[in-house]
């Protein structure tokens, strides 16, 4: 298979000018000073880079009561950076091209829809992750999902693995974007928390075992029924979920 260039991906055809438009436009209302990981000491690109890959997101919620504990969850950098395992290939299958990679990172799911055979392409405001992906051979664009993305409106499946959910802050924001990218018979995969009934949003700041820290950022997590109850607002419904290696998914289709 013939790996498509991301140049060629930047190209918006004619009838794509008045959606970038409004790309633009909801792009500005959700943008935020901060993205997942960024600012201060950097410990995400570091941890794409360095074998000791262990990160901490550290959560305060803004409601939360004076003395609440910190909330904090352990990350393994190194899973993003290796190559795709089963459960991630597990949901490509019975999934159609062209795949589109939200928050893909170094890229290993888009290597693994190009091994199923599906053009993909992948987004992200890392550019250390973009540069590590590039590296790779694959289509990667740095940016946000809330900016301009070609060929909207006509994306077959749409991914949002790793906590990808959480991006912004926003999952109602996150979901009515990911209507407007997919094609009318298009999925969107999600991989979603544990709790079924999960459903936080607050600031995060990711460390790492060697005092790096990164500013503060807009982050949600989310469980697959306050998933579909959210997804119901945006004409989605809930068509498949799956719990596999202790990790849960939903799978989303146009109501």
């Amino acid at each position: 298979m013939t790996l498509v260039s991301p140049r060629l991906w930047e190209q918006p055809a004619d009838w794509e000018l008045d959606d970038a438009a409004r790309d633009r436009a909801t792009a500005e209302r959700f943008r935020r000073p901060t993205t997942f990981g960024s600012g201060g000491s950097e410990p995400y690109a570091q941890a794409l880079q360095s074998d000791d890959n262990v990160l901490y997101l550290h959560g305060n919620r803004a409601d939360a009561d004076p003395g609440t504990p910190t909330r904090v969850s352990t990350m393994h950098a190194g899973r993003w950076s290796a190559g795709a395992d089963a459960i991630d290939r597990s949901l490509l299958c019975g999934v159609a091209g062209p795949v589109l990679d939200i928050g893909c990172g170094p890229g290993r799911m888009i290597q693994a829809a190009i091994d199923e055979g599906l053009d993909a392409l992948g987004v992200d405001v890392s550019p250390t992750a973009v540069r590590i992906a590039l590296a790779a051979g694959l289509a990667v664009l740095q940016r946000s999902v809330f900016d301009y993305i070609p060929m909207a409106g006509t994306w077959a499946t749409l991914l949002l693995v790793d906590g990808n959910i959480g991006i912004g802050g926003d999952p109602d924001a996150l979901l009515d974007r990911c209507v407007s990218l997919l094609c009318a018979d298009g999925v969107l995969v999600v991989e979603v928390h544990r709790d079924p009934e999960h459903d936080l949003a607050y600031e995060g700041t990711l460390h790492d075992a060697a005092g790096h820290t990164s500013d503060a950022f807009p982050w949600a997590e989310i469980g697959v029924s306050a998933l579909r109850r959210r997804a119901a607002r945006v004409g989605l419904v809930q068509v498949a979920e799956w719990t596999r290696g202790g990790r849960s998914f939903a799978r989303l289709a146009r109501a």
